[in-house]
């Protein structure tokens, strides 16, 4: 018996570490073709083991190329994008789980609405808006745009959260003498954590990767943000690709060590209650 547990144990860790090494095999091809020579790429017999002799590419992805502040830009832009959407969608998410208002479903109904329309039609008349309010060329108003997409995805979200709360926690907190500003912040918010946490993936990731707003709302060299950036390197006649791909690991490792970072809150918050004391 014991053998039959440890053979299925085995096959288990085997199919995991498949699953993890294709996930992992596009970053490390990239990361690969980065430190390929480009009259190498194109050869009969492909490049499999990275040549650490050409690291001297991350090092001219920062002299010859802003890189850092690319990454910069992204990390602020995307830091306030979910740190807004998440402050604006919390109160909009309690009231629409908790209140009776007459036009409750037309709320809802409307920020499902907002999802259907794709950026590319928003970027003319949003900038002429912007141009209006002095918000062209600053991070602060393409993290309003960014903010704008997500908020309805946020507020949907963590309203089904909320709904999970059972009211009795906030009678109590109410009987107390909690305030209804205080129940929402100290009572519901710790509770749908996990959602915030998820919450936060979805608006972090949309200010990390946006192009459109980026590429139309900001003109000026040291705003652009590194999608905007890497997108500059396609060019007409010729594209560095070890350049390109080296630019594309630097921006994609940040992105995964902060899903690695929130992933453990969101586990942490479903196997909460799954153990009684």
């Amino acid at each position: 018996m014991s053998g039959q547990l440890g053979w299925r144990h085995g096959l288990r860790l085997v199919v995991v570490l498949a699953v993890l090494g294709a996930a992992a095999f596009p970053l490390y091809w990239m990361f690969v073709t980065s430190l390929t020579p480009s009259a190498a790429l194109f050869s009969t017999r492909p490049q499999l083991l990275p040549r650490l002799s050409e690291l001297q590419t991350y090092a001219e992805a920062f002299t010859r190329i802003p890189v850092a502040t690319w990454l910069l830009n992204s990390a602020i832009i995307a830091a306030g994008t979910t740190v807004l959407s998440i402050g604006l969608a919390i109160f909009p998410a309690y009231a629409m789980s908790r209140f009776r208002f007459r036009g409750k479903l037309g709320v809802g109904l409307g920020l499902f609405a907002t999802q259907m329309l794709p950026e590319a039609m928003l970027v003319v008349p949003l900038y002429a808006i912007f141009s209006d309010l002095a918000l062209l060329n600053t991070l602060g108003g393409l993290i309003l745009a960014n903010t704008a997409f997500t908020v309805p995805v946020v507020t949907w979200l963590l309203k089904g959260a909320i709904d999970g709360v059972p009211i009795e926690v906030e009678e109590a907190a109410r009987v107390d003498g909690c305030s209804p500003s205080g129940i929402v912040l100290s009572i519901v918010i710790p509770l749908v954590a996990p959602s915030l946490a998820a919450a936060a993936v979805i608006a972090f990731f949309h200010g990390w990767n946006e192009y459109v707003f980026a590429q139309t709302l900001l003109s000026a060299e040291g705003l652009k943000p590194a999608s905007v950036g890497l997108a500059g390197f396609v060019g007409e006649l010729s594209t560095p690709i070890h350049s390109v791909m080296a630019i594309g690991v630097l921006y994609t490792v940040p992105a995964i060590v902060f899903y690695l970072f929130v992933q453990r809150y969101v586990v942490a918050g479903m196997t909460a209650g799954s153990v009684k004391g």
